[in-house]
């Protein structure tokens, strides 16, 4: 419909490059990985040698010192063609984001030119199995022991687990509640980290989730991530980001589906003609197109908050939580129209389907989103 509307000249040619790797290389190789459970590091290493690791963070680190606008216009694309690919890319941009926001500058210069070239994957440690919407209350601990800190307990849900080279960890310093947690940046194969099984999920295959497990693991001081009780702060801010990946993410998955079922529809004659023709296919149509559009057109002005450096937060919520819920929409109506076809595996729509739920879950359920957005709103 409208996907360049009020772009300028330098992101629409950023996305014509994104198309075409998206059409050439990304979305006829994803049915594969997924159905391998694979993760596709060779496409994200190309994603590196693009510059799209690294979009809106500092040239001198290896960053395009791009928009934040941009970077989510890419991850909608990708999405559109590779939506575990995409995922994969907004959770590395969560754990880049805390380091670049509030690392220090030796972190920043150890760590970020390796995460925005793609050498290395990125990940974000902040779920456990006892505190997932309730993050404050997580255990995971990092006790003092001689020049640095010695990290104990486990992580739940981490996608790009065991994959990542790096991951940005929340884990608890001081006492209970969020002002005990800190963020530290740990490095995957140092002695006592560990992973568990990998998780078998409803989609997103070719994007691994597993837990962290310290055993006792030796965190050097200087790889805490800003300051000691800062790691909630740090989470928070990570996550009004992350947000909005997801909600690009959304739109992009809710497009291609939307494609599919018009081509679809185009096609399959009942009566003597294309169903398309039928006004009542039409009109379900017409409202898929019509969130679509809604949802592309509210994470990118919440963008434009967070460029034009305001208060995003609420934004955030709101972007988040109307495209993932559309997304679960618009998938399971284009389920819908393939009929009998829609759910079989022979097309592409019930994938689609599956991997929308979950986009209601992560970066904060969307009953938490209510929670935030009915908050704010109370003044509370």
């Amino acid at each position: 419909m409208h996907r360049d509307f009020g772009l300028n000249d330098e992101q629409r040619e950023v996305l014509g490059a994104v198309r075409e790797f998206v059409a050439d290389r990304a979305a006829p190789a994803a049915a594969g990985f997924e159905e391998k459970h694979e993760f596709p590091r060779d496409l994200f290493r190309q994603l590196g040698e693009l510059g799209l690791c690294g979009i809106p963070y500092e040239e001198r680190f290896g960053g395009v010192g791009q928009p934040f606008l941009t970077y989510l216009l890419v991850l909608e694309e990708i999405a559109s063609g590779f939506v575990s690919l995409a995922l994969s890319l907004s959770v590395h941009h969560l754990s880049a984001f805390g380091i670049h926001g509030f690392g220090s500058e030796a972190l920043k210069t150890r760590y970020l030119p390796r995460l925005f070239s793609g050498e290395w994957l990125g990940a974000y440690a902040l779920s456990e199995a006892g505190s997932g919407s309730d993050a404050a209350s997580l255990s995971t601990r990092a006790e003092r022991s001689g020049d640095g800190y010695r990290m104990t307990g486990t992580k739940r849900f981490i996608s790009s687990a065991g994959e990542a080279e790096l991951y940005l960890v929340m884990a608890r310093t001081g006492g209970e509640g969020p002002k005990g947690i800190s963020a530290f940046a740990v490095e995957k194969g140092w002695p006592g980290f560990e992973f568990g099984k990998p998780e078998e999920k409803m989609g997103w295959h070719a994007s691994p989730m597993r837990e962290l497990i310290f055993v006792g693991c030796d965190v050097p001081a200087d790889n805490l991530v800003g300051e000691e009780g800062q790691g909630f702060t740090i989470a928070l801010a990570a996550l009004d980001s992350g947000r909005l990946g997801i909600a690009a993410c959304s739109v992009g998955l809710a497009q291609t589906a939307f494609d599919a079922a018009v081509a679809f529809a185009r096609e399959r004659r009942q009566f003597g003609r294309p169903v398309i023709e039928f006004q009542g296919l039409q009109f379900m149509l017409a409202g898929m197109a019509t969130q679509i559009e809604a949802a592309r057109r509210l994470y990118r002005e919440a963008a434009r908050l967070r460029d034009a450096g305001q208060d995003y937060t609420i934004a955030a919520s709101m972007a988040k939580l109307f495209a993932s819920d559309m997304a679960m929409r618009v998938t399971t109506d284009a389920v819908q129209v393939h009929g009998g076809y829609g759910y079989m595996q022979e097309y592409p729509v019930e994938r689609y389907m599956r991997e929308a739920k979950a986009l209601q879950i992560v970066e904060g359920t969307n009953q938490i989103q209510r929670m935030v957005i009915g908050r704010s709103l109370a003044g509370t």
